[in-house]
Formats: C-alpha cells, sequence, structure tokens
C-alpha cells in the first residue's frame, strides 16, 4: 500500500482568510492531479502565522472557522482527499459569569466534503517570539486518522518537541506522524530542526514529517525546508528552501512498517540560508504592504552597500532607489565607491548634498550654541538632515525607506535617533558587524537571483568603516574592534552571560563592562526604531524585553 502525500509548503499572508483559503483549495487541486491523498499545510495556514492579537477578536476566529468550512465544501468532490488544514477555533465560554478562555491553536482534516477531525496543539511555546499563552488554550485529546490504509498521527509544531503528545499518537495507532509547523528562521534553526525530528522519530519507531511554512511575516521569516526522516531518524526528504512548494514524498507500506521516501534538496551553507533569510523578509515585507518600491541612502559604506544589494535581490533593480547625501566630511572615495555600486546593480542613483541645510542649522543654533565646542550635536544634526530628506521622498513617491545600521551598532547605540533610524523597515538590524562583512564578501562570489555578480566594490569592503560626521572618524575611536564587540554581544545579549562569565573567557573587564552599559543606556533608542528582520535566536525586539527604566545592574 503508498499513499501519495503532499506538502503544501505556502507562503500566506495574515488575515486573508479567504485567499488563503483559495490559495489551500489550489494547492490541494493540483496535489489531487497528481495523485496525492494526502495534502499537509503548515500550522495556522488559513490565517497566516502570527496574527497577534487577531486572536483576541471573535469576528477573526469565526472568519477563519468560515474559511475551513469552504475548503471543505470547495474539495468535497475530490474522492478519497484528505487535507490537514491549520486554524484558530473557539472562543469565550463564561463559566460563573467570568469569561474563560476557550481558544485553540488547532489543525481539521478535512474529506468529502466535512471535517473528520480537529486537533488542537497541547504545548503552548511562551518565549523568544512566541506568546501562544497569551492567545490559547493547551489541547488534551490526539488525533490518528486513516488514508489509503495508513494511520497517520497529526501534532502541531511545539508538540513534536516534547514527549507525550507523539507518545499519545502511536499508542491511539499512528504508523506516521505528521508534524504541521510554523517555526521561526534563525540561523541554525533548520539543524536543530531536523535533529529533534530524528530523536522523534527513533523514539516513536515511526517516520516523521515535517511540513513547515514560508515567508516573511514583519520581523520574522520561514524558511520552509519541509522534510520527513525515516524511522531510523535518517532525512528522506527535504523540500527546497525559502520557495513556495508543492513537495511530494510516498509513504509504503511494507509489512508492518510504513517507510517514507521522497528527493532531498542539496546542503545549505549559513551564509546563503542568511542572504535568502534577508532577501524573502524583504520581498514580503514591502510585497505584503503594497509599497511600489524602496529606498536608501547610499552612503559608500558595507553596510548600506549590503542593504542595497539585498533590496535589489528581492525586489529588482527597477524597484530600488539610491540615495547619496554627502556631507563636509565625506570623502571622495564614498562619493566614487557609491556611483560604483549603484551602476553595478543598475538601480536609480541620486546625489543630494546636505551642506547647505547643515550650514543653516548651525546658523539658527549659533546663538544658542555660543561658547560650546561642536560635538556629537553637530553629528547627529547631519544625520537627521538625511533622515529627513529621506523621508520626504517616501511622503512624495510612496517607496519605503530601508534604514542600514546593523545589530553593533543598535546594541551600543552607534545611531542617531530620527537620523539613520528613521524609516520604515531595518534591514539589517539583526546582523553583527562581522556577519555583514561576511556576507558582503559571500555576496560577491554568488548571484543567487541573477542581479549580477560581484556588486559591491571591494574598497568598501576593506576600508576602515566611519560614519563620516567628523574630520578622520572612524568606528573604532568610538567603539571596541568589532571581532570583540561582536563576540561581547553574542555572549551577553544572544547567549545570557553574565559579565563576569564573559570576563573568565579571557575578554578585558573595562571593555566587558563598558559594552553592557552601552546595551542597558540605549534601549530607549531601540524601542524607537523600525521593525526588522529577525535571523539569529535572539533579536532587539519580541526577543529583548527589557525595562527602559531601572536601576538593576549586573
Amino acid at each position: 500500500m503508498t499513499l501519495k502525500i503532499c506538502i503544501a509548503q505556502l507562503n500566506f499572508l495574515v488575515g486573508d482568510t479567504a485567499g488563503n483559503a483559495q490559495k489551500i483549495i489550489d494547492a490541494a487541486r493540483a496535489a489531487y492531479a497528481q495523485g496525492a491523498r494526502l495534502v499537509l499545510t503548515p500550522e495556522l495556514s488559513i490565517c497566516g502565522y502570527a496574527a497577534e492579537d487577531l486572536f483576541l477578536r471573535p469576528a477573526f476566529v469565526a472568519a477563519c472557522d468560515d474559511a475551513v468550512k469552504t475548503v471543505a465544501r470547495e474539495l468535497a468532490g475530490l474522492k478519497g482527499l484528505h487535507v490537514v488544514i491549520g486554524h484558530p477555533t473557539g472562543g469565550d465560554v463564561r463559566s460563573k459569569s467570568v469569561a474563560v478562555q476557550r481558544r485553540y491553536n488547532a489543525a481539521s482534516v478535512v474529506t468529502q466534503g466535512r471535517i473528520l477531525e480537529t486537533y488542537a496543539k497541547r504545548e503552548l511555546p511562551n518565549y523568544q517570539v512566541f506568546d501562544e499563552r497569551r492567545y490559547f488554550t493547551p489541547g488534551q485529546g490526539t488525533c490518528v486518522f486513516q488514508v489509503e490504509g495508513i494511520s497517520v498521527g497529526l501534532l502541531i509544531c511545539e508538540d513534536a518537541w516534547f514527549d507525550e503528545p507523539g507518545l499519545l499518537a502511536k499508542e491511539a495507532g499512528a504508523e506516521v506522524i505528521a508534524v504541521i509547523n510554523a517555526s521561526p528562521f534563525h540561523v541554525g534553526k533548520g539543524g536543530e530542526r531536523a535533529a529533534r525530528m530524528a530523536e522523534r522519530a527513533r523514539a516513536l519507531e515511526v517516520p516523521v514529517i515535517y511540513a513547515h511554512l514560508v515567508g516573511g511575516q514583519d520581523e520574522v521569516v520561514f524558511d520552509g525546508a519541509s522534510f520527513a526522516v525515516g524511522a531510523s531518524g535518517a532525512m528522506v526528504a527535504r523540500a527546497p528552501s525559502f520557495a513556495e512548494d508543492l513537495f511530494y514524498l510516498e509513504a509504503d507500506r511494507r509489512g508492518a512498517i510504513v517507510e517514507l521516501d521522497g528527493k532531498i534538496a542539496a546542503d545549505r551553507t549559513s551564509e546563503a540560508d542568511l542572504w535568502d533569510a534577508l532577501v524573502l523578509g524583504v520581498r514580503d515585507y514591502v510585497g505584503k504592504n503594497g509599497f511600489p518600491g524602496v529606498l536608501l541612502g547610499l552612503s559608500g559604506g558595507v553596510d548600506s552597500a549590503l542593504v542595497l544589494a539585498i533590496a535589489v535581490d528581492a525586489l529588482g533593480r527597477d524597484k530600488v532607489r539610491s540615495v547619496m547625501m554627502p556631507s563636509p566630511y565625506t570623502a571622495d572615495i564614498s562619493w566614487i565607491d557609491a556611483r560604483e555600486m549603484a551602476s553595478r546593480l543598475g538601480v536609480r542613483y541620486d546625489e543630494i548634498s546636505i551642506i547647505p541645510e547643515f550650514e543653516a542649522f548651525k546658523a539658527s543654533l549659533a546663538h544658542e550654541f555660543e561658547g560650546r565646542a561642536e560635538d556629537t550635536t553637530e553629528e547627529n544634526i547631519q544625520a537627521r538632515i538625511r533622515g529627513v530628506l529621506l523621508m520626504a521622498l517616501s511622503n512624495k513617491f510612496g517607496s519605503i525607506v530601508l534604514t542600514t545600521g546593523n545589530k553593533s551598532e543598535m546594541a551600543t547605540g552607534y545611531c542617531t535617533l530620527y537620523g539613520d533610524m528613521a524609516g520604515g523597515f531595518a534591514v539589517i538590524k539583526d546582523v553583527l558587524k562581522t556577519s555583514v562583512f561576511r556576507l558582503a564578501q559571500w555576496r560577491n562570489l554568488h548571484d543567487p537571483y541573477g542581479t549580477g555578480a560581484n556588486p559591491i566594490p571591494e574598497r568598501i569592503i576593506t576600508r576602515p568603516p566611519s560614519a563620516e560626521l567628523r574630520p578622520d572618524q572612524r568606528d573604532q575611536d568610538s567603539l571596541p574592534p568589532y571581532e570583540i564587540l561582536d563576540a561581547i554581544l553574542e555572549r551577553y545579549m544572544e547567549d545570557d552571560q553574565g559579565v563576569e562569565q564573559i570576563i573568565a573567557e579571557g575578554f578585558e573587564r573595562a571593555v566587558v563592562e563598558r559594552v553592557a552599559r552601552l546595551i542597558r543606556l540605549n534601549e530607549y533608542k531601540r524601542r524607537q526604531s523600525p521593525v526588522g528582520i529577525r535571523v539569529t535566536h535572539r533579536s532587539f525586539g519580541k526577543d529583548w524585553r527589557y525595562p527602559i527604566t531601572g536601576k538593576f545592574r549586573a
């Protein structure tokens, strides 16, 4: 007995219940025509993940329930087809005059025009970017259903990371475990998933199918790469990463054992994953929100160069505009390199000097500043002039401003509020400076989207970084060397190591304490920064929730 299975690895739009339902219907019909009799869609596919406080609105949950019924009705004529649909369900019931939440993160199996089974997720994650306990009640049951004589146990995402849900499904007769997922990407997450599902398969002695979401949603990206492992834990099928796909595999009964078989997509490097995550994050944020294009300030430095290359790969050159805004301290090589890069990528390039505005601001403030030397105030004025110009262009032409600050700068406050932080989407806010250099070098060696090889002039990558807001300025005048800074940030911010623990690893006490202090002092800036793409296991945003006002010192 052989069962053909389709993983509908699709990109959904949050809240578009009608559009998402139609996408599932179209995928199911296409899969059925190819012989599939089981179609798995991702977690909460009917509404998109994550819908956040929309889950608290009864009308939203009701719309999701209606959309599931629409899918069932539209597929009623496809004999033998079973489709697993992720959706919220339930609502608030009253008990002793108190409203009690009974809302579930669920999955329904639809077949022959009806809902055959509905399973509620048992394990609700409440860490990192997850807030599922805010919205949902844990489920209590199990779900095992038969398709073409094979018993399939259904789990939802976090369920498969714990022992009990899978054991209960196995005890109920499951011969294959299907797990539907919406698991946000970070570098290295794919390996973690594969290892954990291999553990689960070996423990249960049954194959595991991992059906995953793809697409960008605000700050998170879902990488696809759905896969299946055999009962031994060996990888037997893997879908492409960062792309929609109707991915097929077969479950073959051999006596009392069910085996899976399918194609295995090639292994990928961490740089390729990181690049594709950033590209998909930009493409979906711009596209799903209806912006006609993007613009950014191109400085001749590596950060803006990297963001420009990502934007062109994501959107194409016709939707990207770059603006060079020289100040009195802009080096000639910055002009030359910015022009060269824009030319290589074929994007619109404009130059708007900020010198007249800078001089006007200084003249307006001369009386107030009399007797005081120039300092970061004048530096910030330059950055804010640039922010005003970019936002004016955005208002006039509708394109969204991409900011170009990296994670190292966001952590330490080496950025200007209402200046270079002004914009709509922060592309590399979760990318450390050392990773910026590494990614720039990687992109110069690869052309994954056919937009041009070697787009970033080598001098942009190799020259010492500078904000160019005062004569002969270098980043390292204000910050530790990036190799040291980023190593401390990874330990302190991403891995929650304490100051003493980091010092014990060989870092200078004064440097570690200074970095920790800068992180603490600049929380108020980060709260006012644009949303940006999460690519590490801990980003500034939902992963990082610290008070601005507080007394505790580590």
